[in-house]
C-alpha cells in the first residue's frame, strides 16, 4: 500500500495525506510557520496509538462478549527530550458498560498489546528516502 503526501497551497504549509481513499489534511502550528489547517505529523503519529488501542480493544472484547459499550482513549505527549532520544506518550482509556473489574483490568492489559503500540516500542523501524526522478 502507498501513502501519499501532496502540498496543497491554500495555506503556507498544508499538506493532504491519501490514504486509500481517504483524505487528510496535514499542517504546522502557526508558531512554526503553518496555519493549523490540520494535525501535526506528531499529532497522527500520536493518534495512530491512541486509535490502535481502542479499536484493539473493541476486536477483543466483541470476541470476547465483554460488554463495553464506550471506548475513549485519550493521549499526553511529552516531547521535551524528544531531541534527546526519548518521547513519551501518556494514554489513558476510559471504558463504560457493565464491566467487572476484572476485565477492565483485561481490557487494559489487551490496550497495552496493541499492534502499534508494539511497533512504536518493539520494532526497529528502518526508513529509506529516495528523489523520484523529473520524469513523467
Amino acid at each position: 500500500m502507498t501513502i501519499t503526501v501532496t502540498r496543497d497551497r491554500t495555506a503556507r504549509m498544508r499538506h493532504v495525506a491519501r490514504v486509500r481513499t481517504h483524505a487528510i489534511a496535514v499542517d504546522e502550528l502557526p508558531a512554526v510557520g503553518g496555519d493549523d489547517t490540520g494535525p501535526t505529523p506528531h499529532d497522527l503519529y500520536d493518534a495512530a496509538v491512541a486509535s490502535c488501542k481502542a479499536l484493539t480493544v473493541l476486536w477483543y472484547a466483541k470476541r470476547k462478549g465483554i460488554p463495553v459499550e464506550g471506548i475513549e482513549v485519550s493521549v499526553d505527549r511529552d516531547d521535551a527530550d524528544e531531541r534527546k532520544g526519548t518521547y513519551r506518550l501518556r494514554t489513558r482509556l476510559a471504558l463504560t458498560g457493565a464491566l467487572t473489574a476484572a476485565q477492565r483490568d483485561e481490557l487494559l492489559a489487551v490496550a497495552g498489546k496493541c499492534p502499534v503500540h508494539k511497533l512504536m516500542t518493539q520494532a526497529a523501524t528502518e526508513i529509506a528516502t529516495e528523489l523520484a526522478s523529473d520524469e513523467g
